[in-house]
Order: structure tokens, then C-alpha cells, then sequence
């Protein structure tokens, strides 16, 4: 616990400093500042995840990159160092002492939470080989051949890898699952400013659907696993979406930001894509006002974000999307072979609908649909999956009325110059289309995920956002009119129901802490497992493999699932590896 703790404290004065410095830049270009200390933590982990993966490219990523970026963050101190103690001081000012204890709380439970608790199986399948590859090389051309999951080219492993301390600790740390979670839960905490608001909006929902997810993952977030990071910052991006919908309708920069943000949301899972349909609102705003230069801008950061990834995927696989093999755009010897890419999408998928044959891939739905729904949801998802549905309908039925509206609005002529000009402040119907412009992205990755690989860890956000926002939609959009009467008890009931919500859950939590309170990682967090490994030489390096299973953990390196043909490219593991036909 108190290497989890040492190891957040200097993840938040890299990420701080880095993203205060991103602040100023914006400030200087867009005139828009960042105003919120959480803000500013978020675009620093995007940064750092970037940096990461760039560093990655030319030298493994240890020592000589915190280095590298401890000097950038020296610098960042000494040019705004008053400006940098002016917004700590701030932040310490604003969050008064009751939220600072709750604060101290949580940073106190996720960090023991992050100490220890359930390995992820795929974590020890794939995910601490391929950290330790980044930690111990960088990239290798090829690395595919070897295991077809190290093509799942994540950026969160480049991020995990920058803050695994493994140079200086002699452990490879996994603690940035635990620190995102953590700095979700501080804009969950937001739910009390309902009392002082006086109302509910529909931030305030997804935060309760945030909530609810981070309730589920305390006892799994010790893992590095890409799925808890994705679904946190879907869950932030929507939040803060939301939230500027209330404060900052007009604003652009701070809406094209987030789909910057987005775009990194991509590079963490690509799964997550659609959530980029939000798009829309500020490029809208941004033709409509002919800013050319801005948009050629945030073009470039979203090129910059996602180009490492890109790059990288290209150098492990050979293709610039994995797994896409009809993407086959390069023609490099390292590339994988195309047939295994299928059948590693296949299978993904297949294993997310509850099948167990990749053969079964292109079933329709209505036959796989049933068993999955019945075998692999618990009754809490099942339910869930229940109201999803049952908001598809009600959204279609919305857009039906909405375009109806905007139909009778442009013969009229009725308020419809005010949505021309982008002034949906004064008209109510440009209003509603922003709201289910989001609607209609959570609805669009929810459907993604379900017609896709189904499985519920994958999905998590976009199963809770969709019957959250569609039921805080309809109550807070028309709370005034249609709820008016049954706003008062409404409140209280949404007050009540928080309430018992949270204080089941944190007996549950106390009861998971007392339960493994006598596990030894109160000093050093817990390790990855430990498995019966052979090795075989290939080009004298020795090759690990599980005796039985096909997970590996983190010690032994390199290892894979299972013995098979290894081909380099040449004499040493640095050149990479080739595609040994037949052995997928």
C-alpha cells in the first residue's frame, strides 16, 4: 500500500505539471482555461501516455524516459512555478475540509484497494508480458508472431509501463488503474453539489452510473487491464460533457478538447470509437464561426495522439489497425499472418457472446442472443440489458418527435434562425439535439459492443450510460414542465436511493477490506501470479511456457502460451520476429 501510495504522488506531480503546462498553451491559443484541478490531471495522463509511446519507438521505457520527463517537469516548474503554487493553493481553497477528508478517504481505500485483490486472467495471459516488453524494449517489429494478443496494442500499456518503476523498485508496478478510478471517484463526489445546485442534471446521472461501476471494481482494479481504464475515461468524457452543457454551451474549445480526449480514448481500446460522434457539436460550432486555423489545430493533436499508436500497431503486427488484416496497407516481412488476425477477432467475439467456437463468429443475433442473454449476465446485467433495450425504443421514439419538430420548426420559420446561428440558449429545440447528440453516442457504442463482442466488462459505461441518461434525460430536460410536481419527491427519492445505494456498498467494501486485511502488501503492492514455466533456446534465448494453462505472469521473459516455432528476423530479439507458418 505505501509503494501504491509513493508510486500516485509522483504520478500526480508528473501528470500535474505536464498538464498545466498543456493548460497555458490552450489558455494562449483558444483563450480557455482550464478550470478545474481534475482537468488538468487528465489531459497530463494523455500527455504522459503519449510521451510514452513515443519514447517507445526509439528506446525501451525505464530510467532515461521519467528522466527525460522529470526534466521537462523541472522546466515547466521554473517558468510558472507562482502560477503553479496559485492553483494548488486554489484547489486546497475550493475543496474546503469536509470534501478534503472525504478525498483523503478515498485516496486512503483505492490505494489499499490497489494494494492487492484479483488478478485479471487476461493480466497475467498477456498484459504484464506486454508491459515488460515496452519496460524492456520499446517495440519489436513482429511481436504479434509470437502471441497474437501483444497486437492488441493498447496505450494504456506504454502508460503502465512509464510509471511500472521497475528500474528503481526491482517490482514492475501496476498502479494507474487505481489512479484513474481515483480520479473518477473525485468527479463522483460532484453528486453532492446537487444540494447546492438545487436541481438535477444530467451530469449527475452518469456520475450515479460512474458510482455504480467503481463499486464493481475495487476488488479487480490491482490488475492493469486496459477494460477499467476505458471504461473510467468513457465515464469522465461524458461527465464533463454533460457538465459543460450546463455551464459552457457556447464555449468551443473546451467540447473539441474532449473529443481530443476522445480520440485518446481510442488509442486505450478501440472499441471505444463511436463515443467520437460527439464530434459533431463542435465542428459544427467551429464551421459555422469560419475558424479554419482552429480546426486545422485540433486536427493535428488528434493526429498527435493517435500517431505513436498507430505506429506502434503497424510495427507489432504489421497492419495499421489490429485485428483488421483487409487494412493491409504496408508490405513489411514482420507481418502476421492475415488468417490468425481473423481468427483472433473471431474468437474475441465468439468468447464475449458465450460461444465457444470461432466458427460460430457470423451467427445471427437472434440465436446467440438468447443463451448469451440467459449464461453469461449476472441478474443485475440482465436487468440492465432489459432497460437498454427498452431505451433503444424510447430514443427512437424521441428522435421521431425531434425531427418532427425541426420539420414544422423550418416551415414555420419558428426559432429555427436561433439554431442556424448556434444560440441554443434561446431556443429549446436546439437545446434537446444536443442532448441526444450524446444519447445517440453512448446508444451507438452501447449497440457496438452488444452486436459486437458482448462481453460485460468490455461494455460496463455504455450499458449504464444508456439507461441513465435516457431516464435523466426525460426528467431533467422537462423538469419544469411535465415533472414539475413530482420534482420535490423525485429529489428526495433520487437522495434516498443514493443513500441506501452507498451505504450498502460500503459495508460490502469494508467487509472486502477486513476479509484480506492480513494479506502481506501493506508495504509493497501486490505482485503479478506466479506459474510452472519450461523454456525452450531459440537463437540462444530462452523462451518460457506454462506446463499447463497459457498464462505466464511478468517474472519469467520472454514468455508466450505455449511452445511453438519462433522465427527472427535476425540474429538478435531486437530485429523481431517473422511469421512461422502454420503454428497459429
Amino acid at each position: 500500500m505505501v509503494s501504491v501510495l509513493l508510486n500516485w504522488f509522483y504520478i500526480f506531480i508528473t501528470v500535474f505539471l505536464v498538464g498545466f503546462a498543456a493548460s497555458k498553451a490552450i489558455e494562449k491559443r483558444f483563450g480557455w482555461h482550464m478550470k478545474t484541478m481534475d482537468s488538468i490531471l487528465a489531459a497530463g495522463i494523455m500527455l504522459a501516455a503519449v510521451y510514452a509511446q513515443f519514447f517507445s519507438l526509439f528506446y525501451k521505457v525505464g530510467l532515461a524516459a521519467n528522466a527525460m520527463m522529470l526534466l521537462a517537469c523541472l522546466c515547466i516548474v521554473i517558468v510558472w512555478h507562482r502560477e503553479i503554487a496559485e492553483r494548488i493553493k486554489r484547489a486546497l481553497i475550493t475543496t474546503g475540509v469536509i470534501k478534503g477528508i472525504i478525498l483523503a478517504g478515498l485516496i486512503l481505500i483505492w490505494s489499499y484497494c490497489t494494494s492487492r485483490g484479483y488478478m485479471h486472467y487476461d493480466s497475467d495471459l498477456y498484459h504484464a508480458q506486454s508491459i515488460r516488453w515496452i519496460e524492456e524494449y520499446g517495440v519489436v517489429k513482429g511481436l504479434g508472431n509470437i502471441h497474437v494478443r501483444f497486437a492488441y496494442n493498447s496505450s494504456f500499456f506504454a502508460l503502465s509501463a512509464l510509471y511500472s518503476m521497475k528500474f528503481l523498485t526491482g517490482q514492475s508496478l501496476h498502479t494507474v488503474n487505481g489512479f484513474l478510478a481515483l480520479l473518477l471517484s473525485a468527479e463522483v463526489l460532484r453528486l453532492f453539489d446537487i444540494r447546492e445546485r438545487r436541481k438535477i442534471i444530467m451530469a449527475d446521472f452518469a456520475r450515479l452510473g460512474a458510482f455504480y461501476y467503481l463499486t464493481i471494481i475495487y476488488r479487480d482494479i490491482v490488475a492493469p487491464a486496459s477494460d477499467y481504464a476505458i471504461m473510467c475515461v468513457i465515464f469522465y468524457l461524458v461527465i464533463k460533457w454533460l457538465d459543460l452543457l450546463e455551464t459552457d454551451r457556447d464555449e468551443i474549445a473546451p467540447f473539441a478538447l474532449l473529443c481530443v480526449g476522445g480520440v485518446y480514448a481510442v488509442s486505450l481500446k478501440l472499441t471505444a470509437g463511436l463515443i467520437l460522434l460527439l464530434l459533431i457539436k463542435p465542428a459544427k460550432m467551429l464551421i459555422q464561426r469560419k475558424r479554419w486555423k482552429d480546426i486545422w489545430i485540433y486536427l493535428l493533436m488528434g493526429a498527435v495522439i493517435l500517431a505513436p499508436w498507430l505506429i506502434r500497431t503497424v510495427v507489432i503486427s504489421g497492419y495499421l489497425i489490429y485485428p483488421f488484416p483487409s487494412l493491409d496497407l504496408f508490405d513489411v516481412d514482420w507481418k502476421m499472418n492475415a488468417s490468425a488476425a481473423a481468427l483472433d477477432a473471431a474468437e474475441i467475439q465468439t468468447w464475449g457472446r458465450g460461444l465457444n467456437n470461432a466458427a460460430l463468429v457470423d451467427l445471427p443475433i437472434r440465436e446467440w442472443f438468447p443463451g448469451w442473454f440467459s449464461t453469461m449476465l449476472p441478474t443485475i446485467g440482465k436487468l440492465l440489458i432489459i432497460a437498454d433495450i427498452l431505451c433503444l425504443v424510447i430514443f427512437a421514439a424521441m428522435m421521431v418527435w425531434f425531427l418532427l419538430r425541426i420539420l414544422v420548426t423550418s416551415i414555420t420559420k419558428k426559432n429555427f434562425g436561433a439554431c442556424l446561428k448556434q444560440e441554443p440558449e434561446e431556443d429549446q429545440l436546439c437545446i434537446f439535439g444536443e442532448y441526444v447528440l450524446v444519447l445517440a453516442a453512448v446508444l451507438a457504442s452501447y449497440l457496438f459492443w452488444q452486436l459486437s463482442a458482448p462481453l460485460l466488462r468490455y461494455g460496463y459505461a455504455y450499458v449504464l450510460l444508456t439507461a441513465l441518461l435516457t431516464v435523466g434525460f426525460m426528467i431533467t430536460l422537462w423538469q419544469e414542465k411535465v415533472f414539475k410536481r413530482a420534482l420535490k419527491p423525485f429529489k428526495w427519492g433520487f437522495a434516498a436511493l443514493l443513500f441506501v445505494f452507498s451505504a450498502v456498498k460500503l459495508w460490502s467494501l469494508a467487509d472486502y477490506i477486513v476479509s484480506v486485511s492480513e494479506q502481506p502488501y501493506a508495504l509493497c503492492q501486490q505482485d503479478y501470479g506466479s506459474y510452472e514455466l519450461e523454456c525452450y533456446e531459440v537463437n540462444e534465448v530462452s523462451f518460457y511456457y506454462p506446463v499447463s494453462g497459457d498464462r505466464v505472469g511478468y517474472q519469467c521473459f520472454p514468455a508466450i502460451p505455449r511452445k511453438m516455432e519462433i522465427v527472427f528476423r535476425g540474429e538478435d530479439i531486437r530485429e523481431g520476429f517473422m511469421d512461422a507458418e502454420g503454428q497459429r
